[in-house]
């Protein structure tokens, strides 16, 4: 009997304290708990790790060999697995010739639908290429009426300069008597002398025929002959009417433009046989560009205006510059934007030939003169990219170039033939430029022939069905032709689920984790509509989920906590969402059932008059949006996904502020005219989820600088100054203190062929990573191992003389990871984990008020109780005077705010606008708004819980 359930006993996985869970299968199961707290571990480390390592272990050993080794994850059992995929964030190639199309495979049906019906039509004349039969040229040519005269020509020379002598001289060898020269007749037994230096067009006569019965066979004959002189073309001219044009070749038989057989393969801008031939199938190319080369157009000559000629050690682009100038007579001292646009371009462009005086005096005083044709600033730019052997050199100079569209393909990736083949008037690279729901209703409404319909029946079903599943995982704005490297981690996501769908799998265990993350609340429920389909064909699904709406429609809800990191690893409570709710012992059961909640602040922040402004923003679908973020206050930006909320921030204003306030910035905004407000900042810090160090080396000690000043601590000791070790004794990277043998890592790995690798601490210092000489040295009875070894939670007790330290440690408590090791390896930090401590970095310093933080999406990953703790942080900056920016779909960040700033109305290009500002409630009350819909109950239900508390507490009171 097949089992029903999924049993795991005795899991132990980084914090899981030997924990028995049981799974229903063919449910929908949600995993929650606060951040750190092991439903990861639980989910990906352990059930997917054994389902995937006994599926592949089932494999041949030949085929194991490709896969790489499984570990086996530390758990006793775990019985009633199926094969397990897993759906998570981290999957999407960042390769640039991976697009939505490649990735949902609806581009590889695309490939062969247009490689079946498609009509190569030539992109001059406009004609439709075929290659005709000699029986179909014969029918086409007995329509006419009976009495019909008609000529047959051959075509052997068209518009080709010359006199053509041989040309005309084998004609006559071969017999034929008549020919046409530039629409006109001569006999061949004439001289023709033809001007040599005109263009000629040449047709042989080879046969004049009246139409009527029993002539078939003759014009067959005199068409056949035809043709294999004029190379598979003939032209019939039918006098006094039209002239017919018939090709046995696949040629446009006006200009002979040529297809090859259509094929599958034409159509991929992967292979040789379809890319662009200038830019390899990426569609781009990598020019210089002329904003990075000048980014401050206010700049003079002299305070080097031209970013590459910045003088570095030489003096040699300086004083070519300056040689330029004196040619031109143009005043170093005039900011750029003045000097005149012909002079300018001398400058960027070159010289144009004309030679220009230059002396150029080295650092040694030697002295080189002679008279140079200058190349212009861009053109040594990208002749140094070219032609430099050096890697340095090279990315320097990439600094200054951007991706360009390849002006051969207008960006569509493929072949000129490629692009002249067309279904009903569009070639494929315009079909994936429409946006899914564009697509779709497009392949709804294809009419084809009786015989073309037959053949794509089966490609169109595929097609339809597959954007029909991207339509319901809410990524109906996203175009077929955009690059997979810049989707949001949930948008991958959902793209993968998309394609999970589509191949209709049953019986087993999909394991995903935050579906929800990126996605507006409007589109939650087609999200979770679509997880429910795949659990009623027969599918289990895992969600690790902080989402509310997930939560309650979870046929099974199992709460790891209680607490995060060495606090958490237990089963709290397991059950449906009712009986979860009903736990008293259950943190989300509590916050579900609304006996805690978020409260609203009591009073919203005015704005102070103060305000940055974005003039006239255009990147992407924005629709020339001018939007206003008052300073010093907590300002939301909301839509639904792909109204333009990241092109805004982060594209266009966080570019903007990094580009003026920080001058070595070599980034260039999105388009818009400008942004006012700048003089009231003086720095901007963006904090995303990116891991904070790639290296195990790197740990919340190291980052947020908290550990210089312990091993200023221990330096001070009265053993250390005996000793005369100072701070860089105490560094785990640096020679000296550290342990040599495992060079500071207290790990070593061993490299295993046909195994996983194996890390076994080091047997010198056994994991402590210094050498006994420094462990020697101790503060307040602990080495600084010790230290490092601690929780934050400790580290504030042991510390709490010492203000430095106490306080830098307090705010990482603050923000919510006090179970964390202070020399926890970065790696192995989940991405909340990671925000948190930047948070965290920040917090501690010493605020000017002066500071903009923005923030995208930062609840991922987080449970409401983090959200709480987050939210208490934010609003701790904003009360220092600072601005808080944050990009956000969760209700609770946004019911905090002071300020919204709403775009849509809808995603892709019917997105782009501002649809609704102002405080919470300004936004609730708006009709257009979708954000202010699924505001208002929210902001209702959380006053009257208000309410409620403050009456039980006068009560209790």
């Amino acid at each position: 009997m097949a089992k029903d359930q999924i049993i795991v006993k005795g899991a132990r996985a980084h914090n899981l304290k030997n924990i028995d869970v049981t799974i229903p299968r063919d449910k929908l199961v949600v995993l929650t708990g606060l951040s750190g707290s092991g439903k990861s571990s639980l989910a990906f480390d352990t059930i997917y790790a054994e389902g995937q390592r006994r599926y592949v272990e089932s494999l041949s050993a030949y085929a194991r060999q490709f896969l790489g080794q499984m570990d086996k994850p530390d758990v006793d059992t775990i019985e009633g697995l199926s094969p397990a995929i897993s759906i998570d964030q981290k999957t999407t190639s960042r390769n640039p010739r991976s697009t939505v199309g490649t990735v949902t495979e609806i581009y590889d049906y695309l490939r062969l639908l247009f490689a079946r019906v498609g009509k190569p039509i030539c992109p001059k004349h406009g004609v439709e290429i075929t290659s005709q039969t000699i029986e179909q040229m014969v029918d086409r040519i007995l329509k006419y009426p009976e009495r019909t005269k008609l000529q047959i020509l051959s075509p052997i020379v068209s518009g080709k300069k010359g006199m053509h002598v041989k040309v005309l001289e084998d004609i006559k060898k071969q017999g034929y008597v008549r020919v046409r020269i530039d629409g006109e007749i001569h006999d061949l037994g004439d001289d023709i002398e033809l001007e040599k230096n005109k263009k000629h067009n040449i047709e042989v006569i080879v046969d004049r025929i009246v139409v009527k019965e029993g002539v078939e066979a003759r014009l067959a004959d005199s068409l056949e002959s035809a043709l294999k002189l004029g190379e598979g073309n003939v032209v019939v001219d039918v006098i006094g009417e039209e002239e017919l044009l018939f090709s046995e070749n696949h040629a446009c038989p006006l200009c002979g433009f040529s297809i090859g057989e259509l094929e599958p393969r034409m159509f991929s801008f992967n292979s040789p046989f379809g890319a662009c031939p200038e830019c390899d199938g990426l569609g781009t190319k990598l020019e210089v560009d002329k904003d990075l080369v000048v980014p401050n157009w206010e700049l003079t000559l002299n305070d080097h205006a031209i970013a590459p000629w910045e003088p570095t050690s030489s003096q040699f682009y300086p004083q070519l510059l300056q040689a330029v100038c004196q040619h031109y007579g143009i005043d170093m001292d005039m900011s750029v934007k003045d000097i005149p646009k012909h002079l300018m371009d001398k400058v960027l462009y070159g010289s144009d030939g004309e030679k220009i005086y230059f002396r150029y005096e080295n650092d040694f005083g030697q002295v080189r003169e002679n008279y140079i044709v200058f190349e212009g600033v861009i053109g040594n730019v990208e002749r140094r990219y070219k032609e430099t052997s050096s890697d340095y050199i090279r990315e320097q100079m990439e600094q200054y170039m951007a991706q360009h569209a390849c002006p051969a393909c207008k960006g569509y990736r493929l072949k000129e033939e490629t692009l002249a083949v067309k279904v009903q008037d569009i070639h494929i690279g315009e079909v994936t430029i429409m946006s899914v729901t564009e697509a779709h209703k497009f392949f709804s409404e294809l009419s084809l022939s009786e015989k073309d319909m037959k053949i794509a029946n089966l490609i169109l079903r595929e097609i339809k069905e597959r954007l029909g599943f991207l339509n319901n995982v809410g990524l109906d704005y996203l175009t077929l032709h955009r690059a997979a490297g810049t989707l949001s981690g949930g948008e991958a996501q959902r793209i993968r689920l998309a394609t999970q769908i589509g191949s209709r799998l049953t019986g087993v265990l999909y394991i995903l984790d935050e579906p929800s993350i990126g996605l507006h609340q409007r589109d939650n429920d087609r999200l979770i509509q679509t997880l429910q389909n795949m659990r009623d064909i027969g599918n289990t699904l895992i969600v690790v989920e902080h989402d509310e709406d997930t939560m309650l429609a979870a046929d099974y809800l199992i709460d790891v906590g209680p607490g995060a990191g060495v606090h958490g690893g237990q089963i709290v409570s397991a059950g449906t969402p009712e009986e979860v709710m009903k736990d008293e012992n259950s943190l989300t059961g509590q916050y579900l059932s609304g006996k805690k909640f978020i409260p609203l602040p009591e009073k919203r922040r005015e704005p102070d008059g103060r305000f940055l402004e974005v003039v006239g923003a255009n990147e992407n679908n924005l629709k020339n949006v001018n939007a206003k973020f008052p300073l010093g206050t907590f300002t939301v930006v909301t839509g639904v996904s792909g109204s333009g909320k990241s092109t805004l921030i982060n594209e266009i204003l966080y570019k903007a502020l990094a580009q003026k306030l920080y001058t070595r910035s070599k980034v260039k905004p999105g388009a818009h005219k400008q942004v006012k407000g700048i003089e009231h900042l003086e720095k901007i810090i963006d904090i995303d989820q990116s891991p904070i160090g790639r290296t195990p080396r790197s740990n919340p000690a190291t980052y947020t600088g908290v550990f210089d000043d312990v091993r200023d601590v221990f330096a001070s000791t009265n053993e250390a100054k005996v000793r005369g070790y100072k701070k860089g004794r105490f560094s785990f990277n640096v020679k000296g203190g550290r342990c040599e043998a495992c060079r500071g890592n207290g790990i070593i790995k061993i490299e295993m062929h046909f195994l996983p690798d194996v890390y076994v601490p080091c047997e010198v210092c056994h994991g402590k990573r210094y050498n006994r000489e420094t462990l020697e040295v101790k503060y307040k009875g602990k080495t600084i191992s010790d230290v490092l070894d601690m929780t934050i939670e400790d580290g504030i007790e042991f510390f709490e003389n010492i203000p430095k330290i106490h306080r830098k440690l307090q705010t990482i408590a603050d923000v919510g990871l006090g179970y964390m090791r202070l020399g926890q390896p970065a790696t192995t930090l989940s991405g909340g984990e990671a925000q948190r401590v930047k948070l965290a970095s920040e917090l501690h310093r010493r605020s000017t008020g002066r500071s903009l933080y923005i923030l995208d999406e930062p609840t991922t990953g987080l449970h409401v109780d983090d959200i709480a703790r987050l939210l208490d942080v934010l609003q701790r900056l904003v009360d220092n005077g600072d601005t808080v920016l944050v990009i956000e779909h969760n209700l609770d960040i946004i019911k905090a705010t002071d300020y919204i700033v709403d775009l849509g109305p809808e995603g892709g290009d019917k997105g782009g606008t501002i649809v609704a500002v102002g405080t919470p409630e300004d936004v609730a009350a708006s009709d257009k708004s979708h954000t202010g819909r699924y505001l208002k109950p929210i902001l209702e239900r959380d006053r009257d819980r208000m309410k409620k508390m403050i009456e039980e507490s006068e009560v209790y009171s």
